[in-house]
């Protein structure tokens, strides 16, 4: 039986709400739900992030508020296609309805927010750079979560703002509930329809995988951590673009795909010649898929080194290269496999026994 505290979880169906919930199985865990049940929670709440009162009537929200002890706020648009108006209604406006919450319930919240909000300057649009044909639009994402980080630190209470970089599938098996951000440009690569990276080949590509970023969050509620914030990265360990692209093109050899190397050019190569000269008369859609590559792919290109905060007490290890790469393998393979890009082996053909009478 649980014996740990009352936790509220947003997004408990989520990349990350998912791979939290076997990490509070000594915690009692109410998961407020809008669509997507979570069958792994000790309850569900059906509830709207957005509403006052969370869409509760005023006894059941008075009820929530006076058990919770904690709230993890995993819930948000993680897409960079929404538009600015659905992200920031979810990621500013509903972590403002979860402040008022945390604040009526005297519970500590816990945000998870991006490491990502620490790169001002590497969008297309902030380099002055022409989106093109992109849907991608990563300045919304990364302008909701700045946004919803200063709710929090303004709202006065005990609050832990958690900042993971990108999140890819579980270490061991690469499983993970929903393919996002790097698994994109991972597909890409394994259908050889990414021919250009614009990334220099020195910078650094810093993932994680979900159940590291689990079992931070898991940790920060087990150590009762009431204020500051918690970075979730590879830090100095993060894998070049160069080294990651060669740890995918050797899963995909392994795997017996044909998946060509790309060729990595810096950004302003694309918008000086390529586009102009290659990506002008590719069909429309060929041509959107590449802008939106580009916008992606700009939050890495010159990218510095994040903070890491993995390794301090109560937290997992700091991730070594060696576990960056098996576990960009364990993704790469688990994806392929999901997608039908890999052919299952030939069963052996069974030999027919003789019996003897």
């Amino acid at each position: 039986m649980p014996f740990g505290p009352t936790v509220l979880l947003t997004g408990a169906s989520g990349v990350l709400g998912s791979a939290l919930l076997p990490q509070l199985s000594d915690c009692h865990v109410i998961a407020l739900i809008h669509r997507t049940p979570a069958p792994g929670a000790d309850e569900q709440l059906v509830g709207d992030l957005t509403a006052p009162r969370l869409g509760l009537d005023q006894a059941a929200y008075q009820r929530l508020a006076s058990r919770v002890d904690a709230v993890v706020h995993c819930a948000a648009i993680t897409g960079f296609s929404s538009g600015p108006e659905a992200t920031h209604a979810l990621n500013a406006a509903g972590t403002r309805q979860m402040v008022q919450l945390a604040a009526d319930a005297d519970a500590v919240m816990y945000h998870v927010s991006t490491a990502f909000v620490d790169r001002t300057d590497l969008t297309r649009a902030q380099m002055g750079q022409d989106h093109g044909d992109a849907t991608a639009r990563p300045e919304d994402y990364l302008d909701s979560k700045r946004a919803g980080e200063d709710v929090v630190r303004s709202a006065g209470i005990p609050a832990v703002i958690v900042r993971p970089s990108v999140v890819i599938g579980d270490a061991a098996t690469g499983a993970i509930s929903a393919f996002q951000g790097m698994h994109g440009i991972i597909h890409g690569l394994l259908r050889g329809l990414l021919p250009l990276v614009p990334i220099p080949a020195d910078s650094p590509v810093d993932f994680v995988p979900q159940d590291v970023v689990a079992a931070t969050i898991a940790g920060l509620i087990r150590q009762g951590r009431r204020e500051g914030e918690v970075w979730i990265t590879a830090g100095t360990n993060a894998l070049s673009t160069d080294r990651a692209l060669e740890v995918i093109a050797a899963t995909a050899d392994e795997l017996g795909l044909d998946a060509p190397r790309p060729r990595m050019v810096g950004p302003e190569m694309v918008d000086r010649l390529i586009r102009p000269v290659f990506i002008a008369n590719l069909h429309p859609r060929a041509r959107r898929r590449f802008d939106d590559m580009l916008a992606m792919t700009a939050l890495f290109a010159h990218g510095h080194v994040f903070p890491n905060s993995l390794g301090q007490t109560g937290l997992p290890a700091a991730l070594s290269s060696s576990d960056l790469e098996s576990a960009l393998r364990a993704s790469v393979t688990y994806m392929a496999r999901a997608k039908g890009m890999v052919r299952p082996a030939p069963t052996p053909a069974l030999e027919t026994a003789q019996v003897v009478a």
